[in-house]
């Protein structure tokens, strides 16, 4: 990692919930995050330079990976050292399919930021896999599950493919890194 200076955003979600195309759409470069239709890839707590100081800090996707249970747990003892002691994290970009409920990882990252008084933000991702009137509902289901965890995040229905939500993580990142 590099040297705990400068600022950091942190973007966590299940493996398949669409991160690694969240990243490149927010950063516009097609390439930037390795996609892959696979769940799983990212294995380590990958570094994308903005500039001297500003990064992005792609976290090992959860839940769906097929690997061993060691590294499933080696991954979760990575992030959890990463959110916990980190001073440069600025704030942790959840990403969680519209479509599904919030996972208990999804959960217990926000409850970690919380604790940490971290701010962050859930990316309800493919929402173009939706019909509008469904995806604000599902929208307003996990600001109640947000609600009753009684922690302090917000919700941006987004779209890599049709953009949607584009412009307002873009606006909430730059927030964080100042």
């Amino acid at each position: 990692m590099p040297e705990d200076s400068g600022s950091e955003v942190a973007f966590a979600g299940r493996s398949n919930a669409g991160k690694s195309s969240a990243l490149n759409t927010i950063v516009d470069q097609g390439s930037l995050a390795r996609i892959s239709k696979t769940p799983g890839r990212t294995q380590h707590l990958v570094v994308f330079a903005l500039n001297e100081q500003d990064r992005l800090i792609d976290l090992p996707g959860y839940g769906y990976a097929r690997v061993p249970h060691a590294i499933r747990d080696a991954w979760h003892q990575m992030i959890d050292t990463y959110v916990d002691q980190r001073r440069s994290l600025k704030g942790m970009v959840i990403v969680s399919d519209v479509r599904q409920a919030l996972t208990d990882f999804d959960e217990q990252m926000l409850i970690w930021c919380a604790a940490r008084a971290l701010p962050a933000v859930v990316l309800l991702s493919k929402a173009d896999k939706l019909n509008r009137g469904p995806a604000l509902l599902a929208r307003r289901a996990v600001d109640k599950a947000i609600a009753a965890l009684n922690v302090p995040a917000t919700t941006i229905l987004f779209s890599s493919p049709a953009k949607t939500g584009v412009d307002a993580a873009r606006a909430q990142i730059a927030s964080w890194l100042g």
